[in-house]
């Protein structure tokens, strides 16, 4: 379990750490960075996986 600083307090929570690895040779790190926002939005909305 991680923990978030909400400014005045530390407040545990459960987070997943996301990481991409790529060649830059070959994929642009603008569209490694669009994967990225892609799969993290979808896991935030888990429900959508399933639809």
């Amino acid at each position: 379990m991680e923990s978030a600083w909400n400014g005045s307090v530390c407040k545990p929570c459960l987070m997943c750490l996301l990481s991409l690895l790529f060649d830059h040779r070959v994929i642009d790190g603008a569209a490694g960075m669009r994967f990225t926002m892609f799969l993290a939005n979808l896991l935030k909305d888990f429900c959508r996986i399933f639809l």
